[in-house]
């Protein structure tokens, strides 16, 4: 039976986003919202919380999880920021709806990254929760967007979340209403943006 957190959108209450933070660092799955849609998320190192997700959400190895990170300069430490032009276009666009495919260091588990091309998707949302959690945390949370198996849109409704998934995850966090699309994913591995996947974020900026 997962545990049930309301958490104030605007003013998180600092004791839930502790006890939150403790949860993860013992190997739970949580809930939360992002500036785009709600996300499982779990601690970075731990392989039984990953497959856990990966079980939630029926995805095999080759699935491309992202690393929410509190700023850029948490990013620096998990992804290769090789040029200057690099580094502003990720200045200009964090925090915010979108996700960034990079070249992972050596920082990043290797059963995160893409098995060939060794990259890693890197965002840093715009939601305060998300933002404290992240903060308390430290370090980056291993997330993925909270969509089931046949579904296409994201689940949006935290008392639904818990109902569908009270005996899958250790956390539902009720922070209200946080969209309906997932990121727009930006691969910025190549000598130009290319975009993956238009979502919440203005792809505009890259096109």
């Amino acid at each position: 039976m997962s545990q049930f957190f309301q958490i104030h959108p605007e003013n998180p209450q600092q004791r839930l986003i502790h006890q939150a933070v403790e949860l993860l660092h013992e190997g739970a799955v949580i809930v939360y919202p992002t500036d785009s849609a709600y996300a499982l998320g779990c601690h970075m190192g731990d392989k039984k919380a990953l497959d856990r997700i990966r079980a939630i959400r029926q995805v095999d190895s080759k699935h491309n999880f992202t690393l929410m990170c509190r700023d850029l300069s948490e990013i620096s430490t998990y992804a290769k920021l090789t040029n200057n032009s690099l580094y502003r276009t990720l200045n200009a666009h964090t925090p915010g709806a979108y996700t960034f495919i990079l070249k992972g260091t050596s920082e990043v588990p290797r059963r995160l990254m893409h098995p060939k091309r060794r990259t890693i998707g890197i965002r840093v949302p715009a939601n305060p929760i998300a933002h404290m959690l992240l903060e308390e945390h430290r370090e980056p949370i291993m997330s993925t967007t909270l969509i089931l198996p046949g579904e296409e849109m994201p689940l949006t409704d935290p008392y639904d979340i818990r109902d569908i998934l009270e005996h899958q995850v250790d956390l539902v966090i009720d922070g209200g209403y946080c969209g309906l699309e997932p990121t727009t994913v930006i691969d910025m591995t190549g000598d130009l943006p290319e975009i993956v996947r238009k979502g919440e974020g203005d792809p505009s900026h890259f096109e």
